[in-house]
């Protein structure tokens, strides 16, 4: 069976919507993606259902257990980790990475080094930053070539000494879509006694995770940038977590993985985590076998996961190389990003382009008059921005199909795009 487009969208209430008679175009998805009908039904049902605090003798407590377990299940077999109690729930990434990092602060000392990345989203820049700050922490600035916006490793070789306690890198870039070779850079970590915190949030949506084979210590995300609820996961190693002294009140659990989850958490935000994860799994399992074949075990939860993450990505290729290919043909614009066609296998469908004479702000207003919705300007990726000198400028206007897009609301951006540019300076 090949790849039912059509199938796949009706899942989705939200892409039926309108406004005043016009369709909407979400291409808006980096920050954000809609979800299927089955994550909110899980939502709902979790609150009208199962709404109690865990941990209580009662059966609607035993059922908020159950939810808890159950996400810790899915997100075990989402990530390919060893352990469903190496997962651990917060708000989002950018929260879980501010509380975690004063734990793992405490294995550095004043003089110590970390590295971190200028492709990064500030949600791996700044909390780290801080940290140095008080610390007393040296910062080594991993740089990204300009014209090829891919790292060069060597340069990661000189970075890393023996000081080097920390290295942080994205899974991929929120602004140029590049894929990183997080394997290879977190092997040089562990070869140094560093460890190393990869940001899944971009990477997650588009690529299999496996963080078995990526060799991470830490790998963070979040579920509402792949079609779940606003919820951040963190895989921490087993060994490593239990090193880290958790900050938490006193009545809050001592051992893995609750000691890091402060406070109530959202038991139906948890709820539709597993609902996102099982959407995956019936997509490998409906539609997989095209591109995976069959395997002894392809029942399992997991490798129906990474049959649909094999399939969408071949078609979010698709969706990305159409896309690069028609802006190209517009006067005036650059693509922020890897472009040639025989390397979209290298990028997420995530395309940014800046144009000579238009503000992005002005083009995405624009864009949002005909319910195409985009995002314009640094994105939170300060630090890309700046190393491609366009901070100042407005940033970029980015385009972020997935794979409930299709080519035909490619087009549609397409053919409005000449005339916005050309009104919008």
């Amino acid at each position: 069976m090949t790849y039912d487009l059509e199938a796949v969208r009706a899942q989705f209430p939200a892409l039926a919507l309108s406004d005043n008679g016009k369709r909407r175009i979400y291409f808006d998805n980096p920050a954000g993606t809609q979800v299927p009908k089955a994550v909110a039904d899980a939502i709902s049902d979790c609150l009208l259902t199962k709404n109690a605090n865990a941990g209580g003798y009662f059966a609607s407590a035993k059922a908020a257990d159950a939810v808890v377990q159950s996400a810790r299940d899915a997100m075990a077999d989402f990530l390919n980790a060893p352990s469903s109690d190496e997962i651990v729930f917060g708000q989002n990434m950018t929260t879980i990475t501010f509380h975690l990092s004063r734990s793992i602060g405490r294995l550095f000392r004043p003089g110590d080094e970390i590295i971190l990345s200028r492709m990064d989203h500030d949600a791996n820049v700044w909390p780290w930053v801080l940290l140095a700050r008080d610390l007393q922490l040296e910062v080594r600035w991993l740089s990204f070539n300009r014209e090829t916006f891919e790292f060069d490793l060597k340069d990661l070789d000189k970075l890393i000494t023996e000081r080097t306690k920390l290295v942080c890198v994205g899974g991929a870039s929120n602004l140029t879509g590049t894929i990183n070779d997080v394997r290879t850079i977190c092997a040089k970590a562990r070869a140094a006694g560093a460890l190393s915190f990869v940001d899944g949030v971009q990477s997650a949506p588009h690529i299999a995770t496996d963080v078995r084979d990526i060799g991470c210590d830490f790998f963070v995300c979040s579920s509402y940038k792949f079609f779940g609820p606003h919820q951040g996961i963190l895989w921490g190693r087993r060994e490593v977590l239990e090193r880290l002294e958790p900050y938490k009140v006193r009545p809050a659990p001592t051992s893995i993985p609750g000691c890091f989850e402060t406070g109530t958490q959202s038991h139906e935000g948890i709820a539709g985590i597993t609902a996102t994860v099982d959407y995956f799994a019936a997509i490998g399992a409906s539609m997989g076998e095209a591109v995976c074949g069959r395997t002894s075990d392809d029942s399992s939860r997991r490798n129906q996961i990474r049959a649909a993450m094999t399939l969408l990505f071949a078609y979010e290729e698709q969706l990305a190389s159409y896309l690069i290919a028609g802006l190209g043909s517009i006067d005036g614009v650059t693509v922020q990003g890897i472009t040639a066609p025989d390397a979209m296998n290298r990028r997420v469908p995530t395309v940014s382009f800046t144009h000579a004479t238009a503000r992005p702000s002005a083009v995405a207003e624009a864009l949002a008059g005909e319910n195409i919705f985009v995002w314009s300007g640094h994105n939170y990726a300060v630090e890309v921005a700046r190393s491609l000198e366009i901070l100042d400028s407005g940033g970029v206007i980015r385009v972020g199909p997935v794979h409930y897009n299709s080519i035909a609301e490619i087009d549609e951006l397409l053919a409005v795009l000449p005339r916005i540019l050309g009104d919008r300076t």
